[in-house]
């Protein structure tokens, strides 16, 4: 089930909304009539995605989008606004928003972007894990790279010899090789 916030600072707006989302198996997980309490609603709630009006008190539609995209407070977020104007989908776009619907949105139109937007926001959280994974295990290898050469150039072993003796430490100390690597590289500082 999709848990969606809604923040739009009409509430016939909002209730709307919300009767099509429940009528169709989505989960409300929470109403905002504001940019800061959706932005605090979601920061609570980890949503799916955020269904936010443009033109909001206190804090924008937009700018409280950008805040939930960079924190990656929700899979991801459409906004809903009156306005088609190209100011308005430019600012959208660098907010990094998944749709933009026009108002009065109809109930299919509504639906489909919310599944084409919550799936490209599934498919982007996993592009992003894997970038990070893939530059954690790259900042690892240059950790224990460095370190190999500093026990090939002080103890005048070959680079299998070296790796294999920080396996190991790692083996026997029950601890992952950067953490061995760190060690060796913390030693050979003090040393200098």
């Amino acid at each position: 089930m999709r848990r969606i916030v809604i923040a739009d600072d009409e509430p016939i707006t909002r209730m709307d909304l919300c009767e099509i989302l429940q009528e169709n198996g989505y989960l409300v997980a929470g109403e905002a009539s504001d940019g800061f309490d959706a932005v605090e609603m979601c920061r609570k709630k980890k949503p799916d995605l955020v269904l936010m009006d443009v033109k909001m008190p206190f804090l924008d539609g937009i700018k409280a989008a950008k805040v939930i995209v960079n924190e990656n407070l929700a899979l991801s977020v459409i906004l809903l606004s009156a306005y088609s104007g190209n100011e308005f989908v430019e600012q959208a776009k660098e907010a990094g928003v998944m749709g933009y619907l026009i108002k009065p949105v109809d109930e299919k139109t509504l639906l489909t972007s919310i599944e084409i937007a919550v799936s490209k926001g599934e498919e982007l959280k996993r592009i992003k894990q894997d970038y990070n994974r893939m530059k954690e295990s790259l900042e690892n290898r240059k950790v224990i790279d460095i370190a190999k050469g500093l026990m090939m150039k002080k103890y005048g072993l070959n680079e299998d010899e070296a790796y294999n003796h920080m396996r190991k430490l790692s083996m026997d100390k029950r601890c992952p090789m950067k953490q061995i690597a760190e060690t060796i590289l913390v030693n050979e500082r003090e040393a200098l």
